[in-house]
Formats: C-alpha cells, structure tokens, sequence
C-alpha cells in the first residue's frame, strides 16, 4: 500500500452561512444554515474535500467516523459504507417527518449515514486525484461532456438583507427568473412550489412561460398536493412542463397521478436510496429521478443510480440543496461522467453569497465548465472556513440544525405547513 495514500488525518468543520428568506412547503429558509465541511489529509501531506449538511445528528455520525479513518487508504471508499455502519451512533431511526434540510422526504439512520459518507468519498477522492495528478472525473471513468448545464432555481421569498427583493406573485418570479437569465444565461428554470394555492403557482408558471417561451420549465411543491390537486395542476400546464417533481407524497399517490396524466413526473422524495428504487420503477411512479451524491451515498453511487435509470429508460436530473462551492464542483465532475444526463442539474449556488472555495465558479450560459484540474478542481479558502466556524461556534443554537418550520414560526407563531 502506498504510504502516500494512507489517511493520516480527518478534520471536520462546520460552518454557517448566510442564506435568504426562501420559502418552501416546509416554511422559510433561517438567516444560516449549517454545513459540514470534511478534510481528509494524507501521509503524503494531500487535503482532500468533502462537505455535506451540518446539522448535529450529521455530526454526531461524522466524528466517530473521522475518528475510525485514520491508517487507512483513501482508495478504500467502498470500506467507507462499512466503516460507518460500525462507529455511528443509532441516530433519527424513529424519525418519520420530512427532513426540512433536505426536504427529502422520510428521515432515517441509514439516509444520514449515507449523507455523512457522500463527504467523506468525495474528499477521498479528491486526496486520490490530487495525488495522481488526476480530475476526479477520471477516477469515475472519464467526462462524457466538458461542460453541466445547470438550472435556475426560483423561489417564493420574502425580502431580505440581500439585493434581490421580495418574490410572491408571478410578476416577482418572472423578474427572478429574468434576473438569473441575464447574469448566469440559465435557458431552464425550476419554481418552488407548495407555498401557495395551486392556481397563484398555475398562474406563475403561465407568466414563466410567456416571458420566456419554449424554455423547459419545472415545477416542485415537494408533495404538499393530494393526487386530485396534482392532476388539475397537471392538466391546466400539460403544454409548458417539462416536468412536475414531486407533486405529492408517496410512492403510491405518485403511481395514481402518472397513471392519469402525461406530463412526466420526477423525484428526489420518493425514491433517494436503492431500496425505494424497485417499487416507484415497478409501480411506473416516477419518470425521471432526480441523483444527488449527498442522499446516495457519493459519486460512485450516483453512477450506479444512473445506471439502473438507464437500465429501466428513467430519465435523470440532478438535485440541489444549499450547497457551497465544494459540493459544486463534485456535483460537476460526476455530472460530466453520465451518458444519461438530458435534464439541466439544480442548483442553488447562486443564491450563497459565501463560500469557502476560491476562486468561486462561474456559470457561463447556465453550464459550468468540467475542471481538468487534479481533484476537484477547487482549493479551500481557509480565511473564508475560519470566519464561518467563528460563525458557528458563537451561535447560541438556534441557528445549528436547519429548521425551516422554526423560521417560520419565529415570524408568523401559528403557522403550519398546508396542504391542497
């Protein structure tokens, strides 16, 4: 074994950052949310990235993790799996609600051991590639493309301390979404939805479709309508969709809509982990999934989820959640390596104003270019990390685990997530 692989060190940091007030079924974004960012130092004196959420069941999972990985090699990542399983602590087992972090859906131990070990495969393999010279997409097997179109991601918001103003009618997302086309040229572009009553979302789409014609559009109440409501919804923009993520919950409420309508439906709820794949495919729930390397376990996973989406003609896009540049460039460079990719990834990198990587990607008409560079192609700013973990360690815990419901209420006492 190499020496100059070998895992000498893990140090995990976690962060708050700065995020506006973006609404979602679950209720608003907090003025910080936590991220965890993983580094994985070699004997060979390499530090490779990784960063995930930073909630504390994530940490609770990632430190006896960081702990146990020491003296092993980072080539190693299928071990990750194992290595966790081992030394994590029995957390959220019992926890059946939607994860307002993610809003993906039911909570579980093995969903945040994967989502602690996303990170931990991403800055092992951006050690390896580093070390060998390589780009991570060249340990996944190689890039099929050299640039990942993204999508702009638009949001119900309230005004903030950010220069983007309130959005909470059609008029403020078309202006969003004019916005995001003239600084980041994105051609595609994806509302929240389940903020408000379906038509006031209809009616937003409608003008979406006016101002910029013939642009793939896509709508995400992240299951907050029952079936009926999701087969009106359906039926009133079957002509300007191109599809509609998750407009109810569960498996089987998504099999009865997609039964009844043609207008694709697409998932990053229902079906996140291998185990929910057989079901939703049989039951012809979900057209196209929606990857994300933080729910699947990492990069290679992504890669197996892509190939049974190819194996069963499900389409594939990608997930976002509020991600720095670290994840960013991960979700690039395996992006750049799926033959299946035919829908724009998500994105909210846009909407931070922070980062801890320098220098910060640039989007050029809506894509990223694929970095060659070793690695991920990115370099930590440790001045810009120091500031954010100031961040973190002086706030009192209200801020530590991302509660979107908590915002909410903070603002409007009485609020409860409504379903139509």
């Amino acid at each position: 074994m190499d020496a100059k692989l070998i895992v000498d060190e893990v140090r995990l940091t976690p962060i708050l950052i700065s995020d506006p007030p973006l609404l979602n079924t679950q209720g608003v974004h907090q003025p910080h949310t936590p991220r965890l960012v993983v580094e994985v130092v070699t004997r060979g004196g390499v530090s490779g990235l990784g960063e995930t959420y930073g909630d504390g069941v994530y940490l609770d999972v990632a430190r006896p993790l960081a702990e146990a990985l020491p003296g092993r090699s980072v080539t190693d990542v299928n071990g990750l799996f194992a290595l966790a399983a081992e030394t994590a602590e029995t957390v959220g087992a019992e926890d059946t609600g939607v994860d307002a972090s993610g809003l993906r859906g039911v909570r579980t131990a093995d969903k945040l051991r994967l989502s602690v070990v996303s990170a931990f495969e991403t800055a092992c393999l951006d050690a390896l590639g580093r070390t060998l010279g390589l780009p991570v997409h060249a340990l996944l097997g190689g890039k099929v493309r050299d640039e990942v179109e993204y999508s702009a991601y638009l949001f119900y918001k309230w005004a903030g301390t950010d220069d983007w103003g309130a959005a909470l009618d059609p008029a403020g997302i078309v202006a969003q979404a004019r916005r995001f086309d003239r600084e980041y040229g994105f051609r595609s572009f994806k509302l929240k939805g389940g903020v408000f009553e379906p038509e006031r979302e209809i009616a937003a789409i409608r003008a979406l479709a006016d101002a910029f014609p013939g642009r793939p559009l896509r709508l995400d109440p992240n299951g907050a309508w029952s079936v009926e409501t999701s087969l009106a919804v359906a039926r009133e923009l079957k002509d300007v969709l191109e599809y509609l993520e998750d407009p109810a919950s569960g498996t089987a409420a998504m099999a009865e809509i997609a039964a009844r309508t043609d207008v694709p439906l697409a998932t990053n709820m229902c079906v996140t982990t291998f185990e929910e794949v057989p079901e939703a495919f049989a039951a012809g729930a979900v057209r196209i999934v929606l990857c994300d390397h933080h729910y699947w376990g990492g990069l290679h996973r992504t890669r197996e989820l892509a190939a049974l989406c190819r194996t069963y003609g499900v389409g594939l896009s990608m997930h976002s959640n509020t991600h720095l540049g670290i994840s960013l460039a991960a979700m690039t460079q395996v992006a750049a390596t799926l033959p299946g990719l035919h829908h724009a990834c998500d994105t909210h990198y846009p909407w931070q104003t922070e980062d801890v990587v320098t220098p910060r990607p640039v989007f050029r008409a809506g894509r990223l270019t694929v970095s060659d560079a070793p690695g991920l192609g990115v370099d930590l700013d440790r001045e810009a990390l120091a500031t954010l973990h100031e961040r973190w360690l002086a706030d009192d815990g209200t801020f530590r685990d991302r509660d979107d419901a908590a915002a909410m209420r903070r603002t409007h006492p009485n609020w409860t997530p409504t379903r139509w």
